[in-house]
């Protein structure tokens, strides 16, 4: 019979072998066509499913999306607006000098092509804003997600040193994801009927997964002995970018429990992660462990929406069986079919997607295997992630002061950094003081390595109002100033009793110039003068 069977007269009846293929509901035997098609397919008759957990994901994931345009709103023009540090229609001219069409376009992939005056700028966050409530409310997600991800994508690249931050990866390649993650539809509601496919579920995960083990990796590969030594933690609270309250009384701990908060995050990264892969009742107890840890980083430091994202995305370790016991019921709809041109081009597009979250990490760009990662490049929506790789050793501050007279200098006020030894620091995220966030990396380099330091002396010596805004106040009250100049002070916390003694939550110490000043020339014009220490 088996002989025989290789010269039956196949029966018109039945489908093909390649018809079979194609066929949706065709047996995974099939060279795993149907298992394949399936995947990136919405859920369908599994239980638990996870319609709440996206629910959840999406109206958090508006949130933080607001949240940074809402901190763009009042920083944008005076980080890259015609007047403000670093200028976009200034780096546009530049590509368009270099690129030719499309090329530009492509490689620089902002909206702010058609403009990047002030106007432009305030529209386009405004209108993220707009689209990032939209999501919150449940209105038309999907195309929500695509006008918040263009919208901050448009900043993003033309921004500079000032979107030079992880955690805006993070958002945009979870933005690109949640675009086949989130329901169709103007009001979708819960979306019962068009449930998540497994494929979207497991490439939030794995960002998720990612952010943290490739952060646990990055750590012991980078030989950083404080790691080694578990003394990651002994000054962690004191010299990270925008310090709080709350971490000024865990910094007074002892060693040992800073000893133990160090091994517990290399466990944590390199080890709980894992959990993500495992049975269901393993991710619960999982999301319990996180959960914590992510609220404690939250409340001891301001890394702007970055823990909140890692927070929001944990939620996806949980399924509607474990949220009906919090009263979120199930739904018992059944979903609906997915053409499937669209089920092939989502599984052609993540697959692409997947293997470039594999290759931004694991291979060069330039290699052959590299190459999704490289053309997923100027989108920023596949990344490779290694938080804290090496510790701070010690806090600098650089304060930027201002004189009429050469003589007496008076400091420009920040908003959110430490400053007056006496003001304890606050708690701000997922707002980020994008330019006072900068000054502390500047701080650890050099003025050559962050020229834009010396463009702020530059805009404050010519009273740039979009610059001004980004400080707490105007010193000088309207006064433009002959010169200004960039001092680099040393910060760290008081202990108990220094602090009972003078109410002070910082010591201070001067370091010295930072840059060169910056001072106005007889004839009305700028220079740059490196001078000794004064």
């Amino acid at each position: 019979m088996a002989g025989r069977s290789q010269y039956a007269v196949p029966d018109p009846e039945q489908p093909s072998a390649i018809e079979s293929m194609f066929d949706a509901g065709s047996p995974p035997e099939t060279l795993g066509w149907s298992w394949i098609l399936g995947f990136f397919s919405p859920e369908s008759g599994r239980r638990p499913g996870h319609l709440w957990p996206r629910w959840l994901l999406l109206r958090g994931l508006g949130l933080i999306f607001f949240s940074a345009f809402y901190s763009l709103a009042f920083q944008i023009r005076g980080l890259i607006g015609p007047r403000g540090i670093l200028p976009a229609a200034d780096l546009l001219s530049n590509v368009s000098a270099i690129l030719a069409i499309p090329a530009r376009y492509l490689r620089v992939p902002t909206l702010l092509w058609f403009s990047a005056d002030d106007r432009a700028l305030t529209i386009l966050v405004m209108v993220g804003g707009l689209a990032a409530a939209a999501l919150v409310l449940n209105l038309w997600p999907r195309f929500s997600i695509v006008v918040c991800e263009l919208c901050f994508l448009s900043f993003v690249v033309v921004a500079q040193d000032f979107s030079a931050y992880q955690s805006d990866g993070m958002l945009l390649e979870a933005g690109f994801i949640a675009l086949f993650f989130a329901p169709r539809g103007l009001r979708p509601g819960l979306g019962a009927g068009r449930p998540p496919s497994p494929a979207t579920l497991f490439l939030l995960r794995w960002e998720w997964f990612r952010i943290y083990f490739e952060s646990g990796l990055v750590k012991l590969l980078s030989g950083e002995p404080q790691w080694r030594h578990l003394t990651a933690m002994d000054h962690y609270y004191e010299n990270g970018p925008l310090p709080t309250w709350l971490g000024w009384y865990v910094q007074q701990l002892p060693h040992g429990f800073h000893a133990a908060t160090a091994l517990a995050t290399l466990v944590l990264e390199l080890g709980v992660a894992w959990c993500a892969w495992m049975p269901r009742r393993v991710k619960i107890v999982c999301f319990w462990i996180v959960t914590p840890f992510q609220i404690g980083i939250i409340l001891t430091a301001n890394y702007a929406f970055l823990n909140y994202l890692v927070l929001l995305l944990g939620v996806l370790l949980l399924d509607d069986r474990f949220l009906e016991h919090f009263g979120l019921k199930q739904s018992e709809k059944e979903a609906r079919p997915v053409a499937r041109w669209r089920r092939v081009t989502s599984a052609v597009v993540l697959t692409l997607f997947f293997w470039a979250t594999v290759g931004a990490f694991a291979f060069s760009r330039r290699t052959v295997l590299g190459w999704p990662a490289r053309l997923a490049a100027p989108y920023r929506i596949a990344n490779s992630y290694g938080l804290f790789a090496v510790m701070t050793r010690k806090r600098y501050e650089i304060e930027f002061q201002g004189t009429l007279d050469h003589r007496t200098w008076i400091p420009y006020p920040f908003r959110y950094k430490p400053q007056n030894p006496a003001q304890p620091p606050g708690i701000y995220a997922p707002y980020q003081p994008r330019f006072e966030w900068n000054l502390w990396f500047a701080s650890l380099a050099s003025w050559r390595q962050d020229p834009w330091v010396v463009f702020t002396e530059l805009r404050l010596l010519e009273g740039s109002p979009p610059v001004l805004h980004l400080f707490a106040g105007d010193p000088l009250h309207g006064r433009k100033p002959v010169a200004v100049r960039a001092v680099l002070w040393r910060y760290w916390f008081t202990d108990r009793a220094t602090k009972k003694r003078t109410g002070r939550w910082w010591n201070r110490e001067r370091v010295g110039l930072y840059a060169p000043i910056a001072e106005r020339t007889e004839n009305g014009g700028e220079r740059l003068v490196m001078r000794a220490d004064q």
